[in-house]
């Protein structure tokens, strides 16, 4: 992999990271851009403990422009867009409209392929190593950043998601606190670790799901499984078989396995619902430990935590989204239309071959 940084026009970092090393990018930025200005701050909501990013600039972002106007496209003749050069293997900005900025974070865009008719189950194993490559990049340079404590890197496929531009592409957010969710992972961690005399919650999981019905694939170094209590119609947790903390503790061995595992899942994703049918809407997350210590649990440290992605769908049935309504937006309860076990089933059933 060759890592090449610049700037836009306006002041924001780009970097390319190409599979050639004689790979030369240095095409200029020719827009007339001006400084990018951003409003985003982060408050704290006293009565639930947790923290809402306020970014009032956001409204002004690009929204489903037609495909000639794409701004993730490379940029050709005179149609300029957010990559400079005219073709790129994978590319990395810094948002133009940041949820998070400054001293409360940084937000980037993580552009897969040049590509905008492709998908990421559309790359091959290579172009998806180079992503991991740069997901794994990003987090060491961004967990260095002052302000930042938690690194979430992360794709949302398919306009039911809310995706605003269709070239292939996913972001990073670069947090200043512990996310919520992870503070429930942390603090089950730490419940359980008391509660079994230092059994890891995390390897425990891991070992059921693999030994049940639930297991979906398995590779020698990773498992993707369907969890017991799913709260979306069809999700997938992807565990490396050997706990790390994070994306930069992964081995060669996992590394060089997880683009085929990845894609698999990709696809049976794209397959759940059968021939015929428009690609499966999706949310793919990784899961990545704190940087720094963890005072608010006890007994736990950052290790004690295990990397993972999360995938899953808001497509519960044939043209039927699942809508998050009164008990899940009120009340933060699930309710699963689609049995784990089933989920499961299904996901092996579309199986490749």
């Amino acid at each position: 992999m060759k890592k090449t940084s610049t700037r836009l026009a306006d002041g924001r970092e780009l970097i390319y990271y190409d599979l050639r090393d004689d790979t030369v990018r240095d095409a200029p930025d020719r827009r007339p851009l001006e400084p990018t200005r951003t409003s985003s701050e982060v408050r704290r909501d006293d009565l639930l403990g947790d923290s809402v990013a306020i970014a009032s600039h956001r409204q002004g972002r690009t929204y489903h422009p037609p495909a000639d106007q794409c701004p993730l496209c490379p940029s050709r003749g005179d149609r300029l867009s957010e990559i400079p050069d005219s073709s790129y293997d994978v590319a990395v900005f810094e948002n133009r409209f940041p949820s998070l900025a400054g001293d409360s974070g940084r937000c980037e865009v993580v552009c897969f392929t040049s590509d905008h008719d492709a998908s990421f189950a559309a790359l091959t194993e290579e172009q998806a190593r180079l992503v991991l490559d740069a997901w794994t990049d990003r987090t060491s340079e961004l967990s260095h950043l002052p302000c930042v404590e938690q690194v979430f890197c992360f794709e949302n496929r398919g306009a039911e998601i809310g995706v605003t531009l269709g070239h292939p592409h996913g972001q990073i957010y670069a947090y200043p606190f512990t996310t919520p969710r992870t503070a429930l992972m942390l603090r089950s961690l730490a419940a359980h670790k008391e509660a079994t005399g230092g059994q890891n919650l995390f390897d425990d999981v891991l070992a059921r799901e693999r030994a049940g019905e639930r297991l979906v694939l398995e590779g020698e170094h990773w498992a993707a499984f369907v969890p017991y209590a799913a709260h979306w119609p069809y999700e997938v947790h992807l565990y490396p078989k050997r706990r790390v903390p994070d994306l930069l503790a992964l081995d060669e061995a996992a590394r060089a396995e997880f683009p085929r595992v990845y894609l698999e899942l990709l696809r049976r994703f794209d397959r759940i619902f059968g021939a015929g049918e428009p690609p499966t809407p999706y949310i793919a997350a990784w899961h990545q430990a704190p940087f720094g210590t963890l005072p608010d649990f006890e007994g736990v440290t950052r290790d004690d935590f295990a990397l993972h992605l999360e995938l899953f769908t808001i497509r519960r049935t044939s043209g039927k989204l699942k809508f998050l309504a009164g008990s899940e937006s009120g009340m933060d309860v699930f309710i699963n239309d689609v049995p784990p076990e089933r989920a499961a089933e299904r996901l092996r059933e579309v199986a490749s071959s």
